[in-house]
Formats: structure tokens, sequence, C-alpha cells
């Protein structure tokens, strides 16, 4: 039987949690489709599309939403308890705040294999659904899709306008459009001063209507050219010229294709170890081939002399000496050009190598990350629960604000970290841990000082030591001072 006590901290802090981790779901997945709306505005999809797409980027939410969700729940359930003056109940009968834990550890242990679970398995296949659904609703041009300042592919025309403007966006300014023949050539060009788009009589169709403009044709002779290799080809001016543009291949697209499954974040924790191995060797085996190259190109491999053999350098100038001066400023020239050669190698080389270098970063930060998502619920719960006993405070006022503090500080200063091992500052262990490490120090402290019914921050004793500071302080400057007037 679970004791009673158990039973209803467990219960509120249960309640607590489904409450908050509803509510800021609901919040990350309305952020989420604001982010994504420019992918989904005018493709004329369904709301199955959307819902599904939602469906597949939730699990994603988890490494954020369930820690915040634990760290405030906790300092609300037991930041209430201690408010109603139950904790000291409590107390009175013998329980210890971390006998009064023990129910919320346990659901919080179970938490995090939940959560290691989740990133483990089922985060690597809602972003291998994800990513290839993101990818298969990029294929789908939409048909008023045309972006300024840059060629657009519509069907079999490329078009690029300066300006667009009006009711929604329908007027152009400066239109060029390129239209490929069927042996897929660029022969004809059309530019216009305006154009405007309708709606096309012909389904996923777009209709363009072209103002003031010309319309160039090459004319492909099948017969041989004349000597003067002349390339004809035939101008029409118009006023008005109306074009219908086919995007039924660009819509048909089978949005539950998917042929993309090699980035790391669809890897579990096994491949991603395999993923590892296999991008080291592939770096180690590059970096000695690279330096072999070098070596012999060098030409070090025929100056330094064999092992059973003796040589004595004796210095540059009595070699270069024994050469003309026009011999030596031919062999100075190409030593240079060796020299620049080589350095043009090494920098790109070093590019390359730090992208591979970057490219097992991010599999060793996203496998220790794994660990980290899945310890950070229990880190916010030895967190959320002692600083709710010593704040005191059970409402949505004081407790929500220190939570998003606390989380904010220990998100960002990840993230910061993060960056630092991706590009090679910092190792990948530390870049993931060392802000859980520095948490959990401090989850240590509070859970001392909660239990010794101590405050975080006490303002009378911090007065007090600053108060003895400045005395300390002024008795040390006038005793400097009387010495210097004394020796005067």
């Amino acid at each position: 039987m679970i004791p009673i006590i158990d039973r209803y901290i467990g219960a509120r802090f249960l309640k607590n949690f489904l409450s908050f981790f509803l509510i800021l779901m609901l919040i990350f997945i309305i952020q989420t489709i604001w982010i994504f709306i420019d992918e989904f505005a005018g493709k004329g999809l369904d709301i199955g599309v959307i819902l599904k797409f939602l469906l597949y980027y939730s699990p994603k939410l988890i490494p954020l939403v369930l820690p915040l969700t634990v760290l405030l729940a906790s300092i609300m359930t037991f930041g209430s308890l201690a408010e109603h003056y139950e904790f000291a109940a409590l107390k009175s009968a013998g329980i210890s705040l971390k006998r009064a834990m023990r129910s919320v550890f346990i659901i919080c242990i179970i938490l995090s294999g939940l959560t290691f679970y989740m990133t483990n398995t089922v985060i690597p296949l809602a972003e291998f659904k994800t990513y290839n659904l993101r990818k298969n609703l990029a294929k789908m041009k939409p048909a008023l899709a045309i972006s300024e300042g840059m060629f657009n592919d519509m069907g079999a025309s490329t078009i690029k306008v300066s300006d667009k403007y009006g009711p929604d966006d329908r007027l152009l300014d400066d239109v060029i459009i390129h239209e490929k023949s069927k042996s897929e050539k660029n022969n004809i060009v059309i530019k216009a001063d305006s154009g405007e788009l309708k709606d096309a009589e012909i389904t996923d169709g777009l209709q363009l209507v072209l103002y003031n403009g010309n319309r160039y044709e090459e004319i492909v002779n099948r017969k041989k050219r004349n000597k003067q290799n002349k390339h004809p080809h035939a101008r029409v001016a118009f006023e008005k010229y109306t074009m219908n543009i086919d995007l039924s291949d660009f819509n048909n697209v089978d949005l539950n294709e998917t042929k993309y499954n090699n980035t790391f974040k669809m890897q579990t924790v096994s491949e991603l170890r395999y993923s590892i191995d296999s991008l080291e060797q592939q770096y180690t085996d590059q970096v000695e081939g690279f330096v072999r190259t070098t070596y012999i190109r060098t030409g070090a491999k025929n100056i330094i002399p064999k092992q059973d053999s003796l040589y004595v350098y004796t210095g540059l100038k009595p070699f270069v000496n024994s050469f003309s001066t026009n011999n030596r400023k031919s062999i100075f020239n190409q030593a240079k050009s060796s020299l620049k050669t080589l350095k043009s190698n090494l920098d790109q080389q070093k590019k390359t190598f730090f992208f591979r270098e970057k490219v097992i970063n991010l599999h060793a930060i996203y496998l220790y990350d794994k660990y980290i998502i899945g310890f950070s619920a229990l880190l916010m719960f030895f967190v959320g629960a002692p600083l709710g006993a010593i704040i005191r405070k059970g409402g949505f006022g004081l407790p929500v604000v220190l939570a998003l503090i606390i989380f904010l500080t220990y998100h960002f200063a990840g993230t910061f970290f993060k960056n630092s091992a991706e590009d090679g500052s910092i190792s990948n262990f530390m870049g993931t841990s060392v802000t859980s490490i520095v948490l959990l120090i401090f989850s240590i402290s509070l859970v001392r000082r909660a239990s010794a019914d101590k405050s975080v921050f006490n303002p009378s004793n911090t007065l007090h030591r600053f108060q003895e500071f400045l005395l300390v302080g002024t008795k040390g400057l006038t005793r400097f001072g009387k010495r210097i007037f004394a020796k005067k």
C-alpha cells in the first residue's frame, strides 16, 4: 500500500504537471504553426496534412516542454504545501522534506526514463517524418509564388520580376520569362514592362497577362549554318500577351514519400555511435592521405637522405651560390610559386577538415544530448521542489517567474556551450553537460538549505556582511593614511 502522504503529494504534483504540460504544448504548437506558416500558405493543403505535420513535429517539443513542466509543477506543488503550513505539520509529525519528496522523485524517475525513450526512438522517427514531409511540401509550387528579384521555375518557364504590388501581389513590374523548348534549350525570351496574374481557366494552371513588351525567339535551322556563323532570330512586339502556364507536374507530389533518411537527428544511440566511428575513421584516413600527398608534392622525400647514408647540412647559401644569377632567380620564383600553391591547398584543406570535424561534433553532441535530456526532468525536480519549499509560494506569480528565469538561463547557456563544442572550442561532453553539472550543484545546495529551513538569499545577512566589509576597509584605509602622513 502506498502511504497517504505519498499519494497526496504525488496526486497534487501530477495534477499540476498535466495542467502545465497541456498548456505549454499548446503554446509551443501554436508557435510551430507560426514558424512554418510560410511553408503551408498558398499550397492548397487540406487540414489533414497540417495536422499530420503537427503530429510529427510534436514529439520534438518534448525536450523543451517536459523539463519546464516538471520545474513549474515542482515549485508550485511544494510551494503551496509550504504556503499553507502543511510542511510545518509534516515536520511536527517527524516527516522531513526529503521524505516528502520521495513520491514525486519516483514519478520524475519514470518521466526521465520515458523522456530518454522518446529522444532515442520516437523523436528520431518524428524527425524522419517531419523532414521528408517538409521536403515534399517544398516541391509543391504555389500558383502565385513568384519571388521578387530572382528566377522562379514555373512549369516549363522561368520567371523573374523586379516588383510585386496591388491586391494579393497580382501586379508585376519588369517581367523576364525564359521558355524552354522540347529539347530543353532556352530558345524563347519574353520581356515586358508590366504584367498581371489572373485565375487560369485550366486546372492547376497560372495565367499571366503581359503588357508592352517583346518576344524573342531563336530560329534553329536544321541545315548547316553558313560561314558567317549567323544566328537568326525573330522579334515580335506586343501590347498585350497572355500566357497559360501548366503547373500540374509541380503539384503532383506524394506527401507520403520518404526517401531522406541520412541526417544525424534521425538516428538512435547505437546508430549515432556507429556513425561517429565511421566518420572519425574517414577523417583520419583523409588527414593521413593529405599528409602523404603534401609530403610528396613538396619534394621533401627527395631531399631527406636514406638512413644508411651520411648527410651534412651546410646551409642554403652555399647551395644557391653554386648556380648562376639567372638560375637563382628561376629557383626562387619556382620556390615562391610552389609555396603559394601549397599555402592555397593548406587553406582549402583546412576548411574541409573543419567542416568534417564539425559534422563529427554534431553527431557527438546529439548523442550526449539524449542522455542529458533524459536526466533534465529529474534535475529540474531537484531544483523546483526545494525552491518551492523555500519561497513558500504556490500561485502563478513568483513561482512562474522563477521557473522561467531558471529554465531560460539553463536553456540558453546550454545552447551557447553546445555551439562552442560544435566548432571544437570545448569538448563535446563538456558542451552538453556543463550547464547540467552547475545546475546539479545548485540543486544540492537548495535541498540542504530547504532541509535546514534556510532561505536562498537573506538580505539582512548580506547587508550585515557588506557593512562589516566597509568597516574593515575603512579601518585599513585610515591606518594606511596615518602611515603616509607620519613619514612626511
